[in-house]
């Protein structure tokens, strides 16, 4: 992909199209795990969930805001999943909570809760997003406006 399929997406960054190849290569890493060691990815909505999908991901995706307390949905994740993946005995869960102030706070909850019932998680695709899609997007469903450029870019780094 040419210097020419980032004009206009970085907003003048010079570094756009450095900063679109960091999060195809976290969101292929993320993909990979999630199909094949059965990682479930935790997001916060429905429309989080079709954002990922358009990207191709194709494994467990589980919903947090469904009417459960968080407490539940951590609770279930574990039952569910485990601790640790079986398949490759990395993070069981990837967490995508948005990267605004109320999927800050979120992300903090979830990790904390996590981390005290012991379940190895990754928190490395919401850091890698944060940094590198914050001009153009700070939540997960805005993946969705990116699929056209992102979702090539990803393809080629999940082989």
């Amino acid at each position: 992909m040419g210097r020419d399929s980032f004009h206009g997406i970085g907003r003048g960054s010079a570094n756009a199209e450095e900063r679109w190849h960091h999060a195809a290569q976290a969101l292929a890493g993320a993909r990979l795990r999630n199909r094949t060691a059965n990682a479930a990815v935790l997001i916060e909505g429905r429309r989080d969930r079709q954002a990922l999908e358009r990207l191709g991901f194709s494994g467990p995706i589980e919903v947090l805001n469904r009417g459960w307390p968080v407490d539940d949905v951590l609770v279930r994740l574990v039952e569910t999943y485990g601790r640790r993946s079986e398949r490759d005995h990395g993070p069981s869960v990837i967490v995508l909570m948005d990267w605004d102030r109320t999927g800050g706070r979120l992300q903090a909850t979830i990790r904390r809760n996590l981390a005290s019932l012991d379940v190895v998680f990754d928190e490395q695709l919401r850091s890698v997003l944060m940094r590198s899609l914050k001009p153009e997007t700070r939540v997960v469903e805005g993946l969705s406006s990116l699929v056209d450029v992102l979702g090539p870019l990803v393809d080629m780094y999940d082989d």
